[in-house]
């Protein structure tokens, strides 16, 4: 009785199978492989030279499409208007389209028409091979680079070569494209040393005076709405101003303020949102995204939530006419941190 009888036997099953005609073998013969038909360019060199040529065509056309887009970057200005960035955009991607679509058909037309076709079993064997199995190993990999035909076939390496080479191009445009580098931006904001502290939104310059205990007051340097980017100079040059007890405040916040008075950015440092909330009773400003919480007494140190540095203070002093001034720009970058400021 057959293994597959027993089993059937024990299932519960009849023990009789169907067999064809002369029952099952024991072994199934190896079918092989079927005829191996040769391409075209196997055969006929004119219908490799004309794969040849084909495969030369689309790498050029690969190169066309990479000048090209570099072309729709520096050619086609951005001046504001929808047609300009519709065309813009529609030369950009009909360039990228023709670099790709052309190399990956080119790497492919050469691969299905012009690389060795032939076939072969290899079977499975220990991972590291004897020495003369690692020899046979390399020269079958020179008789591979032998037989893609890159020494024989200068047109197709030449353009190849052509194609690989402006195919990274675009990519340096495309950053470049992005907008200026930002220089100092991110470290600096417009408050810098004698500018006066005024009210947001009414303006209007502040007494030093008028700042009474326990008062929050949000304030913006004074030439603010002369600046040429308002919303953005805006949007780093926020600052809140309080007054506590003297005795409350480091030596380092009292020596930077003026009798108790303080200003500090109104910019959170975990996603630059506006600390705008100020607890009078515990001297905290809490921040409404992610209720990052600052101690006004400890520096602004953070005390709860995912900010990681305190809020950047303004150094202040009082003029001549008892109005609040800038001493100082802020001594490190308000805001968010970036790559330079983990």
């Amino acid at each position: 009785m057959s293994e597959i009888e027993r089993a059937g036997e024990a299932h519960g099953g009849s023990t009789a199978l169907a067999k064809p005609e002369g029952g099952v073998p024991e072994r199934f013969e190896n079918p092989g492989l079927p005829p191996h038909k040769h391409r075209l360019g196997d055969v006929d060199p004119k219908a490799a030279k004309r794969a040849e040529r084909q495969v030369a065509t689309l790498l050029l056309l690969s190169i066309l499409g990479s000048i090209g887009i570099v072309v729709s970057i520096i050619g086609i200005k951005y001046d504001g208007s929808f047609d300009a960035i519709s065309l813009s955009t529609k030369a950009i991607g009909l360039s990228m389209f023709l670099s790709l679509f052309a190399l990956g058909v080119g790497a492919v037309h050469w691969a299905k028409t012009l690389m060795p076709d032939d076939e072969r079993i290899d079977y499975r064997h220990r991972q590291r091979g004897t020495t003369a199995e690692r020899e046979e190993a390399v020269a079958i990999l020179k008789e591979g680079a032998a037989e893609a035909g890159l020494g024989r076939r200068p047109l197709i390496r030449n353009t190849l070569v052509g194609a690989l080479a402006l195919f990274p191009l675009p990519a340096v445009f495309f950053f470049r494209d992005t907008g200026p580098l930002p220089g100092d931006d991110l470290s600096t904001t417009m408050w810098e040393g004698g500018m006066y502290l005024v009210k947001d939104p009414e303006g209007g310059r502040i007494r030093a005076a008028d700042v009474q205990l326990g008062s929050v007051v949000h304030v913006m340097p004074e030439p603010i709405e002369e600046a040429e980017n308002v919303l953005n100079e805006k949007a780093e040059a926020a600052v809140l101003i309080m007054r506590l007890d003297e005795e409350q405040l480091t030596e380092k916040s009292a020596e930077w303020g003026v009798d108790g008075i303080v200003a500090y950015s109104k910019i959170c440092t975990h996603m630059g949102c506006p600390v705008a909330l100020y607890e009078q009773q515990t001297h905290h400003l809490l921040c409404p995204c992610h209720q990052s919480t600052f101690d006004v007494t400890q520096d602004c140190k953070v005390i709860f939530g995912p900010a990681r540095r305190p809020l950047p203070q303004l150094p202040i002093r009082v003029d001549d006419e008892g109005y609040l001034v800038a001493r100082d720009g802020f001594q490190e970058a308000v805001g968010p941190s970036f790559w330079e400021r983990g």
